[in-house]
């Protein structure tokens, strides 16, 4: 059998040169709290994504439940959401005492569907939660005027945007907030990780919820956890932004050829480039609609030749075992991310991923 090919690989730099960026730590011994490290990455983070504000997070999920939490929103008040994301998302919201309201998705982008919102929002918003998914951009104009014809703060899960921009603007610029996951399968990885860019200044909140509300050595002025990013994970994120550019480049170039193969194939779908969009092809998403095969049957063929696609993101969060008690869930209420749900398969997508095997890839898949 042909060797294996994962669905992702994790981007790292040489071992020489993260060697080279952890050997101080070695002299300071300082390894966490907000040391050199940390507070390099962070501004070169902000340079990088020209925004004002970043904090950094052990994780993106911790940086979404802090930013939620920051906004001090009332308990029990609702959430405008997508259930087609991670799982991350629906959890983000539901541990800070609110209510996710499931909004469907367009079948283009796969994003928040713009013309549902309205109809969704009562007294008890509070929020809006869109998701930028597979690296394609919400519309953000729309979702802008709705939130503030309402009054509403909008909070964006740009887990899968890291480098995306619009007409100029990045990602990290829209909304009142929005969160990166850093997480070891991402377009740029601090092994674990994550951060949160704003432009209003919520720095003191922030940092306070992520570091037990401590601002001094005897002074506790908030009642905060601790989610802070260490200074391993901050030296990879330094390492991995000098190639971080390089790495997108590589990722288009197994984008195009895959579309050379899967372009135009009846009941094969592909999502097109956003107008206006500077993408980062962090991943590469297929519906089977009509195709031989439904999803499932090529799932289990790929597996056969020992290739690992994800069925990303299936189920949808609405449907799931933990929230079947939300008045809000089932599946059925949001018909065109079941219809996605069912009949998606990311495909194996990373930087080092040779062409011979997206050759096989989509063989495999033709055949």
């Amino acid at each position: 059998m042909e060797k294996r090919i994962n669905v992702t690989r994790s981007s790292m730099p040489s071992f020489e040169e993260y060697c080279e960026e952890i050997r101080d730590l070695w002299e300071s011994h300082w390894l966490t709290n907000m040391g050199v490290k940390h507070k390099q990455l962070q501004a070169q983070l902000e340079e990088y994504l020209d925004t004002p504000h970043v904090i950094l997070y052990t994780n993106g999920h911790l940086a979404l439940e802090n930013v939620i939490a920051a906004m001090d929103f009332p308990a029990g008040g609702e959430v405008i959401t997508t259930p087609f994301t991670f799982v991350s998302t629906t959890h983000a919201i539901v541990r800070n005492g609110l209510v996710p309201v499931f909004c469907d998705i367009n079948d283009t982008d796969y994003t928040m569907d713009v013309t549902k919102i309205e109809g969704l929002i009562t007294e008890k918003t509070v929020a809006i939660v869109p998701v930028h998914v597979y690296g394609n951009l919400c519309d953000v104009d729309a979702i802008r005027k709705i939130a503030d014809k309402h009054g509403l703060k909008v909070i964006y899960d740009a887990a899968h945007a890291f480098g995306v921009s619009k007409n100029g603007v990045n990602a990290a610029n829209m909304g009142d907030a929005s969160m990166f996951s850093f997480h070891a399968t991402k377009v740029f990885n601090t092994i674990e990780g994550g951060a949160v860019s704003f432009r209003d200044d919520m720095v003191q909140k922030m940092n306070d919820l992520k570091n037990f509300g401590i601002r001094g050595p005897e002074r506790v002025a908030y009642v905060g956890g601790n989610a802070k990013m260490s200074e391993f994970q901050a030296a990879m994120g330094i390492c991995n932004l000098r190639h971080v550019n390089g790495e997108i480049a590589k990722r288009k170039a197994i984008v195009e050829r895959y579309r050379s193969h899967l372009s135009g194939i009846p009941g094969i779908r592909l999502c097109d480039d956003q107008p206006g969009v500077v993408h980062n092809y962090a991943y590469f998403p297929v519906v089977f609609d009509g195709y031989k095969y439904d999803r499932d049957e090529v799932f289990a063929k790929l597996a056969e030749n020992n290739i690992v696609a994800r069925k990303y993101f299936y189920p949808l969060t609405n449907d799931i075992e933990c929230y079947q008690e939300l008045p809000t869930a089932g599946a059925e209420k949001t018909p065109v991310a079941k219809f996605v749900a069912d009949r998606v398969l990311t495909l194996p997508l990373y930087a080092d991923l040779s062409m011979h095997d997206v050759d096989r890839i989509c063989d495999t898949i033709l055949a």
